[in-house]
């Protein structure tokens, strides 16, 4: 059986609180030790690379999915495997094709905006009866409490049916991020990453 890939979303920055560095690395080793292979944008830049760094370190695989479009030294060497796209679009959907499970973790503009494709992509799936890729966040110290809270008055005002707004899933912590990982993997028929 194929081993499931996680792809992750996380800034090009290194956050001022040590305790999302600290998350992120923990994620990295988790990854590494339960053999679920990253997926990820494979920049040397902030967090990213702070993950990518943990997984590798501990015996963990890293696929890097890298745009025409950015400096090529901003591409980090010795990932296991990398794929080159023309443009950020092409490497959205590169990614999201490789990924088995998609996990937004703390980041900025580029981390929403790659968070909200990806909803549109399952959401598009769901509607049309297709596998569903499951999507997490990682809700540390209540990051992502804002996106709960719109996609909740989203359903209220009747933009957002609520069995699309339950398509994302909100974890307070790294464990518990985990937990739903191992949950997905163990009861979902999810179809593994090319």
């Amino acid at each position: 059986m194929e081993a499931k890939k996680v792809l992750v979303f996380l800034g090009a920055k290194t956050p001022s609180d040590s305790t999302y560095t600290q998350a992120v690395i923990q994620f990295g080793e988790g990854l590494a030790q339960r053999g679920m292979p990253l997926v990820y944008g494979g920049t040397t830049e902030g967090t990213m690379a702070i993950l990518a760094d943990a997984v590798l370190q501990h015996g963990g695989t890293a696929i890097g999915v890298f745009p025409k479009t950015l400096h090529p030294n901003l591409l980090y060497k010795g990932l296991t495997q990398t794929f080159i796209t023309e443009n950020l679009e092409e490497r959205k959907a590169e990614m999201f094709r490789l990924a088995d499970a998609i996990v937004a973790l703390p980041g900025s503009i580029g981390t929403w905006d790659e968070l909200f494709n990806t909803l549109v992509r399952v959401k598009s799936d769901k509607a049309h009866r297709r596998p569903v890729k499951p999507v997490a966040v990682l809700n540390l110290n209540g990051f992502y409490d804002g996106i709960a809270e719109l996609l909740q008055r989203s359903v209220q005002e009747g933009y957002t049916a609520p069995r699309f707004a339950r398509l994302l899933f909100m974890a307070p912590s790294v464990p518990k991020l985990f937990e739903w990982l191992d949950a997905q993997f163990a009861t979902t028929d999810v179809p593994a990453g090319q």
